[in-house]
């Protein structure tokens, strides 16, 4: 993947935009099909739906996904026999019956958690979270058709854009190299009209190129890391730059702050909307234009589970665990995500939607690492992708130092060090200076969960 990655980077602007539109065609085959304004539609209906209808359509969707699990999928189906044999007799059919499955178990084998009656061709995607570490998804183009019907539903549709407007994103992929010090900063994904735009290249100096390039390419909306695009927002501010007027942001990856919010919505002169999910496609909430959080019931089933392991059925706070209900092929039963939060209120909201509201959402909070150039970035996490690593953390003691602690799993070797360096070396530029530290665990905060990025620098 790196050799990869150093051949996109050695081609001049007009191929790098040929490689990406070619990998945004491969990535519309999987995502999108001819049934996809349809599914939008009944996505849309459904929102009309009472408590009730959609309750006993999640009983039954969920009754056919427990029954499968227990005896399709290797992981599943081992566990219920082994509980047999100790004398349990407890229903696979009550989900409460089913264990806690912890991200470590899916980690060490995730293919053990695929169902043996499965598409001879699976979508494998990768998702860490802000946990550092990746996790193997695996999909097929039914169930990721229908995700990003929902997405097209529930955060485009509902705020007046489509797939078919020019859009742009600040995400974590490496669409330029790091050591360029000229635009373009951004590559052009004509497949799927898409502006993908660095954010390993903020830097005041440069926040016109990105607002030219945001003109130039008529974005309508953006999807966006709050951090990175909340420092870019700022530098838009500062310099009395003027961006075309976007229809909405959609904040997405992490925690949205109030600042964050504010300083996007005055720079861009648009709303901001949150989101919540997660990459292994098993939930999915939307922010309405009250400022509610709707969960998508189709998705997955949330428990919260208080501090002594009971489930909460009101507003308390406590630990997300969730069961998906979308894909068969992967199925994640009772699941701990790492976050916390609480359900919202039972009131109807103003906006009419019949979709159950999700209260506060804790966790997904990184520092960014500050270049010595004055950079800053926030996604480091795929530098630990697809190596022997259980868990990894980068710790920023100042401006040229960067420090990473690492849990080594089987097949780690001085190879894998260098290939950590080496990835770094292309978010981070060669003049800072990194250390390794192999430990046995990362020390977690009070939540039970540890931050991937930690910054020292204040």
């Amino acid at each position: 993947m790196s050799n990869l990655l150093s051949f996109y980077h050695s081609l001049p602007y007009p191929l790098r935009v040929l490689a990406a539109s070619a990998r945004g065609a491969y990535l519309r085959w999987w995502r999108y099909g001819p049934e996809t304004e349809r599914l939008v539609e009944e996505a849309l209906e459904r929102e009309t739906w009472s408590a009730e209808r959609w309750k006993a359509w999640q009983e039954e969707r969920l009754a056919w996904m427990l029954h499968h699990a227990a005896t399709q999928v290797p992981y599943y189906r081992e566990q219920w026999s082994h509980r047999r044999r100790q004398g349990d007799r407890a229903s696979w059919e009550v989900l409460e019956n089913w264990q806690v499955l912890e991200k470590s178990e899916v980690k060490k084998n995730p293919k053990a958690f695929v169902s043996e009656v499965h598409p001879q061709f699976l979508f494998e995607d990768h998702t860490s979270g802000t946990t550092g570490t990746p996790l193997s998804v695996y999909m097929d183009r039914d169930s990721l058709h229908l995700w990003y019907a929902l997405y097209e539903c529930r955060i485009r549709r509902w705020n007046g854009v489509s797939i078919h407007d020019p859009w742009g994103i600040m995400g974590g992929q490496l669409v330029t190299p790091v050591e360029q010090y000229i635009p373009p900063y951004w590559v052009y994904n004509f497949s799927l009209n898409q502006l993908y735009l660095s954010t390993f290249h903020l830097h005041s100096d440069r926040a016109k190129d990105y607002v030219d390039a945001l003109i130039k390419h008529r974005i309508s909306h953006l999807v966006v890391y709050p951090s990175s695009a909340g420092l870019l927002a700022s530098f838009i501010l500062d310099q009395g730059l003027n961006p075309p007027p976007l229809k909405v942001i959609i904040s997405n990856a992490e925690m949205l702050t109030p600042r964050a919010r504010q300083i996007m919505s005055l720079a861009f002169h648009c709303p901001v909307r949150n989101t919540y999910g997660m990459g292994e496609y098993i939930f999915g909430a939307s922010e309405c234009e009250y400022g509610k959080m709707h969960i998508w019931p189709e998705a997955g089933i949330l428990e919260i589970l208080s501090e002594n392991g009971e489930i909460c059925h009101d507003n308390t706070e406590g630990e997300f665990i969730i069961t998906g209900l979308l894909n068969p092929h992967m199925p994640f039963i009772r699941y701990r995500v790492g976050d916390r939060g609480s359900l919202g209120s039972g009131e109807a909201c103003r906006c009419g939607r019949n979709l159950p509201l999700l209260g506060e959402i804790y966790g997904r909070a990184n520092d960014m690492i500050t270049l010595p150039d004055g950079r800053k970035i926030f996604w480091i996490n795929p530098v630990f992708y697809n190596l022997p690593v259980q868990e990894g953390q980068v710790i920023q003691l100042d401006l040229y130092t960067l420090h990473v602690r690492y849990v080594a799993d089987k097949g780690f070797s001085d190879a894998t060090e260098k290939e950590i360096i080496h990835r770094l070396r292309q978010r981070v530029g060669e003049e800072m200076h990194i250390t390794l530290e192999r430990v046995d665990t990362i020390p977690r905060g009070p939540n039970g969960k540890f931050q991937s990025v930690v910054s020292k620098i204040h």
